[in-house]
């Protein structure tokens, strides 16, 4: 079978070196070989969605012209192969192997499956692989350790399993090998490196996630120059590797955590691993979260760079209290101690540290008074102190954080009332005093932190006093708990505002009263519980009625009346109803109800309406038909009216013969063709004047289709004017030909940035990429709050952001867009917008982007686009598109992040990190300080794409919102240390 293969290929090569000419001249022997490689390899690929080898097809393009090959200077050999981010699905053949002189291969990011072929060690020349991000399964061939030349390797993030091959790492050249990844698979055994092997170059060293076991190899300490080693979520046993750390001085980023490392001296020594990394002067990060390791924190942490940025001991079995010391570290944004054995008081000295923004020190037994000068650092967004023995009250003097936006202080012993100069945290998102002693009432400015947007939790305190009304203010709020307090009154039917509340806790407290059936109306309840309190009446039927409820437990009040197994309450038992003794109905356990006979109440609506039937025929008829005629009279000349003044306004536009467009365009020929869509294709040109241009030309065989499309692109185009916004030049119209004159963008659309091909820049930058969502906010700002007609643009997404010269993104292509009245926000839902130009009948915009309440029949709104700009956001993060196979699990892309939000993050945003730093000479991203400020822009990208997509319209900011949001990124990206600076000028701080 072997044979017959090898024949055929033999049989092909010499067909087309006999008969195939390119450019009239005969390829060389060495290209013809590689051609023929080229398209055995794309023999298996089975599905292309993007069109990525389209060119690979065509008989006049040089293979030195293929999308992703790269010949040398002569044209007659192949020497890169770079297909990345083609979402390309199929095997890798290893016809591959035949491109004796490529150097670079890159098919990372695809959906590739099978092994990888053994043939690859054929490549001799091969110094860059790169196959991550696919879905390769087997073992790692032991014939990449042939691969002398090779300085890069990364086969993260597959199924790849078996031992590392001994070769890989162990062979007479592996000296040269700078970067390897073998992270994210399910590889086992031990890290195959021997004394005798001297991997002297390598710099970065990633083998996270995977079942990794055995000692740290000692031969690693011959690797001096290593910058980045990640081990964590692997097996690995034994003590911590201090010797092999004291010989790597340029050590900056080490990863230990999730093993079962111990510390020294029978697990109760950690100073000599700190006392290791004294000397790597340029140290910024340390994890060794999850390992059970024992001992004190030592006074010489103080010793470590101060450089150093974020510190992870969690979940081990550290004991002692915090040293002072710890505040030399000036530079720390992030101290992780929680889960630990700690006891003592918070060191002063830590409120010092004016640079730290996450605190972790929960699930200890720290004890005293909260310091008030924890309020002093400006920084400061998250503070978890929950699960200890702190006393005392909250200190007032958090009301300076103003960046706080996680308080968890849950599980306590504090006391006092709660400040209500807590109101004054204006970005709060969570608030958890659960499980203390605090008493007083719910101060109103706490009850209305509007910025509230996860969750409330009071549960469990001395709470009294009624519920205040400001709760009602909480409409982003997705779960409130004020259980287990001693809170009176009845329920405000106000509670009904919080349209984003998915659970709700009222439970075993002194409410009495009715339940207001507002509550049950609530969109997204999913949790709602108010056992053991005093209130009466029934049950409102809107809880019955919900499509969401999934748990309801209104057991030990006063409820009457009749409950019956239809609608939320049909999977609902008799723990949900018990200790109501005036419930009755079709729940098992439950009494069934008298049934009465109230004939007067069925006689007194027979007689009504037999005496109305007859006033309506003889009055009603001659009204309804009179008022209907008028209706359509007033419709029929509306339309005529509306046309009339469309075709007015067309016919201001200055007009462009459709002959000049032949001649800008070459006759619109398949090389001027940039672009398609569903309305018709885009062409490139250039008119008389030297106007470069772009040509939106509609498809003819659907005009009655898209004749409104044009005509509302048209209107749009002509209303607003912003640099962010695409100008129209002119417009060609005929019977038979429609066309938007644009001008040319000559960087192309965003796409083909986030998924290169053949003839664009490897890609952008992180700093490139906020500026383009600043930019494209903007514009979305200006069409919803600022434009002369409010306009909804329906249809965002990366295809339709073009950039110009100068990298500024331009929103494009309003073919579906809405021009919005403006109208009175009381008397219209915001997601209920009246328009001029209606698209009734079209699920606006493009699959994956769409807002999932156009889905329910919603008009098009401008949460609708705020949602589609959030989905932007998330897919430039994952670096895939929303509709990746990677997503049809039943989750969307946002579904998706937002299962890993907040803790599982990190891996997403270290490959996009990878992704957006410029690549060098081995394509290894230059993880210095910068890496920190990135991480957290894109922290903070995910954050706003999250709060973008909310499944609530009315709980999504405003476009004005993100783009001032997005301008403060952009600035603190592109200049760190003036935003800072600025910050602190705005607050009235000092920097330190």
């Amino acid at each position: 079978m072997g044979s017959c293969k090898f024949s055929m290929f033999c049989l092909l090569y010499l067909v087309i070196v006999l008969f195939v000419e390119v450019s009239g001249e005969e390829m060389s022997a060495e290209i013809m070989k590689d051609r023929v490689s080229l398209l055995s390899f794309k023999k298996g690929i089975v599905s292309d969605p993007g069109k990525a080898l389209e060119s690979w097809n065509s008989p006049g393009v040089h293979v030195c012209n293929w999308t992703g090959v790269k010949c040398n200077d002569g044209g007659d050999q192949v020497v890169q192969l770079d297909l990345s981010g083609r979402s390309l699905h199929g095997t890798i053949g290893p016809s591959l192997a035949n491109l004796s002189s490529l150097s670079v291969l890159d098919l990372s990011k695809n959906f590739f499956e099978g092994h990888i072929p053994e043939e690859l060690g054929n490549l001799l020349q091969l110094t860059q692989l790169s196959l991550s991000w696919n879905f390769l399964q087997g073992e790692i061939p032991d014939t990449l350790g042939l691969l002398h030349q090779l300085n890069y390797l990364d086969l993260g993030t597959n199924r790849l399993v078996g031992d590392i091959p001994s070769p890989l790492f162990c062979n007479n050249s592996s000296s040269s090998l700078a970067y390897i990844d073998l992270s994210n698979n399910s590889i086992t055994g031990e890290i195959p490196l021997k004394n005798e092997c001297q991997l002297t170059n390598l710099r970065f060293l990633l083998l996270w996630s995977n079942r990794l076991e055995g000692k740290i190899p000692e031969a690693l300490g011959n690797s001096s120059k290593l910058e980045w080693l990640d081990l964590e979520s692997n097996m690995l046993t034994g003590e911590l590797p201090l010797e092999i750390i004291r010989k790597m001085p340029q050590l900056q980023f080490l990863y230990l955590s999730y093993n079962d490392f111990v510390s020294h001296d029978g697990n109760t020594n950690l100073e000599p691993l700190f006392a290791s990394l004294v000397n790597s002067s340029n140290f910024k990060e340390l994890e060794l979260a999850g390992n059970n390791l024992g001992g004190e924190i030592p006074s010489i942490i103080g010793d470590l760079s101060t450089k150093v940025v974020q510190i992870h001991l969690e979940e081990n079995l550290i004991y002692g209290s915090i040293p002072p010391d710890i505040s030399n570290i000036v530079n720390l944004t992030l101290l992780n101690l929680s889960s630990n054995l700690l006891n003592g008081t918070i060191p002063p000295e830590l409120c010092m540290m004016r640079k730290l923004e996450r605190v972790f020190l929960s699930n200890n037994s720290l004890s005293g008074e909260i310091p008030s000068a924890l309020g002093d650092l400006p920084h400061l967004g998250l503070l978890d102190l929950s699960k200890n023995k702190f006393s005392g009250s909250i200190p007032d003097s958090f009301a300076n954080l103003s960046q706080l936006r996680r308080l968890l202080l849950y599980e306590n012993q504090l006391s006092g009332t709660i400040p209500p100069s807590l109101g004054k945290c204006v970005n709060l998102e969570i608030l958890d005093l659960s499980h203390n002693k605090i008493s007083g009432i719910i101060p109103s400015e706490v009850a209305g932190l509007r910025s509230l947007k996860i969750y409330l939790n009071l549960s469990s305190n001395h709470l009294e006093g009624p519920l205040p009304l400001e709760l009602s203010k909480m409409d982003m709020v997705l779960a409130v708990d004020l259980s287990l307090n001693s809170l009176s009154g009845t329920i405000p039917p106000q509670l009904g505002s919080c349209i984003a509340l998915e659970s709700l806790n009222l439970s075993s407290n002194i409410l009495e009263g009715p339940l207001p059936s507002s509550i049950g109306q609530l969109p997204y309840l999913k949790e709602f519980d108010v056992s053991s309190n005093r209130l009466s009446g029934e049950i409102p039927e809107s809880f019955e009625a919900s499509s969401t409820l999934k748990e309801l437990n209104v057991s030990f009040n006063k409820f009457t009346g009749n409950i019956s197994r239809k609608g939320a309450f049909s999977s609902l038992t008799m723990e949900s109803f018990q200790g109501n003794n005036g419930l009755c109905g079709s729940i098992k356990g439950m009494p069934n109800c008298k049934k009465k006979h109230n004939f007067h109440l069925v006689i007194l609506p027979i007689l009504l309406s037999l005496f109305a039937i007859p006033v309506i025929c003889v009055f009603g008829y001659p009204l309804v038909r009179r008022s209907k005629f008028k209706r359509q009279l007033s419709v029929f000349n509306g339309e005529n009216l509306e046309d009339e003044e469309k075709d007015k306004e067309e016919s201001k536009y200055p007009k462009v013969s459709y002959r000049q467009l032949i001649e800008a365009t070459g006759g619109f020929s398949p090389s001027s063709l940039i672009g398609s869509g569903r309305f018709g294709h885009v062409y490139k040109g250039i008119l008389q004047d030297n106007t470069r241009i772009a040509v939106k030309v509609l498809n003819s065989k659907t005009a009655e289709e898209i004749k409104g499309s044009f005509k509302r692109e048209c209107q749009i185009l002509k209303r607003t004017r912003h640099r962010n916004l695409i100008k129209i030049i002119t417009i060609c119209s005929r019977p038979d030909f429609k066309a938007l004159v644009l001008p040319l963008m000559s960087n192309g659309s965003l796409e083909r940035h986030l998924y290169p091909s053949h003839g664009c820049s490897p890609g952008l930058d992180l700093l490139q990429l906020v500026n383009v969502c600043t930019d494209v906010a903007e514009g979305l700002a200006y069409l919803h709050h600022y434009s002369p007609v409010k306009v909804v643009h329906c249809d965002l997404k990366p295809s339709n952001i073009l950039l110009d010269d100068d990298m500024t993104a331009l929103v494009a292509d309003f073919g579906i867009a809405k021009l919005v009245k403006e109208v009175d926000e009381s008397s219209v839902a915001s997601n209920e917008s009246m328009s001029y130009s209606s698209t009734d009948g079209l699920l606006c915009g493009s699959v994956g982007y769409i807002a999932p309440e156009y889905g329910m029949g919603k008009r098009a709104s401008t949460e609708g686009d705020v949602f589609s700009f959030g989905v932007l956001m998330l897919e430039i993060v994952a670096g895939r598109r929303p509709t990746d196979v990677l997503f049809q699990d039943g989750s969307s892309l946002h579904e998706w992040i937002k299962r890993h939000y907040p803790n599982g993050l990190e891996p997403i945003v270290e490959q996009a990190i990878v992704r957006y730093m410029p690549k060098y000479n081995i394509q290894m991203p230059p993880f210095d300080c910068n890496k920190i400020i990135w991480h957290d822009v894109i922290l903070e990208l995910i954050e706003l794409g999250l709060l973008c997509t909310q499944y609530s319209p009315s709980t999504r900011p405003t476009m004005l919102d993100v783009a001032i949001e997005m301008g403060r990124l952009k600035q603190y990206l592109s200049d760190p240390s003036s935003y800072l600076i600025q910050e602190a000028s705005l607050k009235g701080d000092a920097l330190v």
